[in-house]
């Protein structure tokens, strides 16, 4: 993806709220008969570094991993997963399931343990007392089956584009099986040595990780958990099924109830200068999604995005045009409709002498992106160097393999028993295994041979140590981003070898695959494994558990992306004029990538590299004078150039006005209700964020039976009067 995978927030304000101090105003609203409510907010002053002290009323867990608890799990990471599938096409945004599978785990499985005996055969699999351990488990298969999405909304569709796999995924489906696969089991394998030296080592907090761990100790808590339970879980399946509702009844009526085309209701009622509102794509969209999704990333990302809206799509796109630095397509005979989001063109002078503002845009948006998060990463990389050095590595590789003969339990700084954790033989073996299984893959289907294959998988493993860092510090995971730096080093090794332009593109977004794949894997992984770490969960059952979503994961997301492509070809072979229902920003971002280190000549018009440089240079020296001189407590208030570099690639403007209408209700609402706000914030976000998804699910399944909007919908308020469902 060209944009961060951007955590929810409320992983630190959830952290926050619990540092604060006893005389805040969240105990000021807490009064009366919500006095039983409050026990559940009561200041935590636990060390987030270490598990938290056993809770002497808790059950006895004496099966943490089962069949309910993975099964349940992997249901509910495919519903995130479905939802991500559908928000990464749309602007690139991805959400974790933590917490979605352990508060809808909960949900499912504490009343079912209660219904069903614990003796019997249906009772051994299904009933049986339910803690929170196993609710780590729920949630363990829940991340890793709802994760890998990243490459389905990237690297993987721009390979279509470029026209460097067959027509249609369909008839690549067991090669797109077999990188999915790659990405996804080195990753998995490999998380194990990140734990020790992240979680028990340098002891990094993980704030939505905690978060999660929080809520499910909360959900689980004797006095409060069922009544806290009851109240998140309701919220969160009312809100999931009026959006899944809603979303599924816009698409026979979407100018009506979902998108409101000011630009073109004005120009109808005889305001025509406006109609240039509408063709730059500023009207509103009510999208839950996106609006759960601002209410998730907080104030500073979602005002960035759109701000970075505004100053590409409401400043400088109508500037090129009106200087005759880009130009846009007619996109109706009977009204002045233009589309400015063309991205191919059949003449290749076009691309540096007639660009779109959308591909203008593109490379200021990508550069911008890339310097911002490197910057970040050097400004922090004295601290990273140092955490590993104190850590201290064993690089002798036969002691991995056999137990320490002068061990010493009191020395020992990971808490976890030893007999709970991960043997070295377990990941060691898969590790090696996984490693064999992507060389031969890459070789054999995508014409790499075993040296650029292991290049790319060591790719990944140091893009994982980035993002473990980042998200484990900043809840931020960058990996999307970082990863484009594998596409330079492969656009490198391409014109070093001289191969021709469809190998080398072929080479560079494969190679982006396996390393952003297998980064974005290892680092939701690791923070799973920080609940785990919290709760007490044993290490080598959550591993198994993760082996099994990603299992999951795989078939999933290769469906879901057969599903998505098939019912809207547009993501993958765009028309001129680039309309789509789904922007896919980040395919654009990546194709763009590949064919400009591929080409003999960059197609780069001068005037947007220039502009590129100056940004990307500005958003290097915000970071630069952030960390050295701007005190941390006004960082909130410095532009994340990040989501600045997302608006300028992501041409769906109303998807900025959704979110920072979101982040502000947000706001307003923990100012005015904190109670309330922690209570449902998080159930509420993420029924919308899953709703939409699933909905959109369900319109590219009727799209694809012939009895969607196109056919039996209406195009009152589309502009054109043409259906824009």
């Amino acid at each position: 993806m060209s944009a961060p995978i951007y955590e929810p927030e409320n992983g630190l304000s959830e952290l926050r709220h619990r540092e604060s101090s006893s005389g805040s105003s969240d105990e000021k609203h807490v009064k009366g008969h919500h006095e039983h409510e409050a026990e559940e907010y009561e200041v935590d002053t636990h060390d987030i570094t270490r598990p938290f002290p056993p809770d002497p009323d808790a059950i006895e867990e004496t099966h943490q991993l089962t069949i309910r608890a993975v099964f349940v799990g992997c249901c509910l990471g495919a519903i995130v997963g479905a939802s991500n599938i559908y928000l990464g096409l749309k602007t690139g945004f991805t959400f974790g399931p933590q917490l979605f599978g352990a508060i809808f785990g909960f949900a499912i499985i504490k009343p079912l343990s209660k219904a069903l005996p614990e003796s019997g055969l249906i009772g051994r699999l299904f009933g049986g007392p339910f803690g929170p351990k196993e609710n780590c488990t729920v949630q363990s298969s829940a991340t890793a089956a709802g994760g890998i999405g990243i490459l389905f909304v990237s690297a993987v569709p721009a390979m279509y584009r470029l026209g460097l796999l067959s027509q249609l995924p369909k008839t690549d489906i067991g090669k797109l099986i077999a990188l999915t696969v790659c990405a996804s089991f080195f990753g998995v394998f490999f998380v194990i040595p990140l734990r020790k030296y992240y979680i028990v080592k340098q002891k990094l907090t993980f704030p939505t990780p905690a978060a999660t761990a929080i809520t499910i100790r909360a959900l689980h808590n004797s006095r409060t958990g069922a009544v806290a339970a009851r109240k998140k879980s309701l919220a969160l399946l009312y809100s999931f099924a009026a959006v899944f509702v809603y979303k599924v009844a816009t698409g026979y009526a979407p100018g009506l109830i979902f998108d409101w085309h000011i630009g073109w209701t004005l120009y109808r009622l005889g305001f025509t200068s406006i109609i240039s509102l509408e063709n730059y794509g500023w009207f509103i969209e009510f999208t839950p999604a996106f609006f759960g999704a601002g209410m998730l990333s907080g104030i500073n990302a979602s005002w960035s995005f759109f701000g970075g809206s505004v100053l590409a799509w409401g400043v400088i796109a109508p500037s090129l045009v009106k200087n005759g630095l880009a130009f846009g397509a007619a996109a109706s005979e009977e009204y002045p409709l233009v589309s400015y989001n063309g991205l191919s063109f059949s003449n290749p002078d076009k691309y540096t002498s007639a660009p779109s503002p959308r591909y203008w845009l593109l490379w200021p948006g990508i550069l911008m992106m890339l310097l911002y998060s490197f910057a970040d990463l050097g400004m922090n990389s004295g601290a990273i160097f140092t955490n590993i050095y104190k850590a201290g590595i064993n690089w002798d590789v036969r002691t991995w393999f056999r137990d320490d003969p002068d061990y010493n339990e009191e020395d020992d700084e990971d808490l976890s028993p030893r007999a709970d954790r991960v043997p070295n033989s377990w990941w060691m073996t898969g590790l090696f295994l996984s490693i064999v299984m992507c060389c031969a893959i890459l070789a054999t289907m995508f014409s790499m041979n075993v040296g650029e294959a292991i290049l790319s998988l060591v790719l990944g493993f140091a893009f994982s140590f980035i993002g473990v860092q980042s998200a484990g510090t900043t809840d931020v995971n960058p990996i999307s981003t970082v990863a484009k730096a594998s596409q330079l080093i492969f656009g490198g090794i391409g014109k070093g070898a001289h191969l021709a332009q469809n190998p080398a593109r072929t080479m560079n977004l494969t190679a982006g695959v396996i390393a952003a794949g297998s980064a974005a894997q290892s680092t939701d992984m690791c923070g799973d494994l920080k609940t785990g770490y919290l709760l007490r969960a044993k290490p080598r059952n959550q591993f198994i558990a993760q082996l099994c979503g990603a299992i999951v994961a795989v078939f999933l997301n290769v469906g879901l992306f057969i599903l998505f492509t098939t019912a809207t070809p547009c993501i993958l072979y765009p028309p001129d004029s680039g309309e789509c229902t789904y922007g896919a920003p980040s395919v654009s971002a990546w194709a763009a990538v590949a064919v400009a280190v591929s080409s003999p000549k960059l197609p780069i018009p001068a005037s947007s590299g220039y502009t590129a440089i100056g940004l990307g240079l500005f958003a290097v020296a915000s970071v630069v004078v952030k960390h050295l001189w701007v005190p941390k407590k006004y960082w909130q208030y410095i532009p994340n150039w990040n989501a600045v570099g997302l608006a300028f690639v992501t041409p769906q403007v109303y998807y900025s006005i959704a979110m920072a209408a979101g982040s502000t209700f947000n706001f307003l609402w923990a100012r005015r209700s904190p109670a309330g706000f922690d209570m449902y914030m998080f159930a509420v976000a993420a029924g919308m964020l899953a709703g939409e998804g699933l909905g959109g699910v369900l319109q590219a399944l009727l799209a694809v039976a012939k009895v969607d909007g196109s056919r039996f919908g209406t195009s009152i308020g589309c502009p054109g009067f043409e259906f824009c469902g």
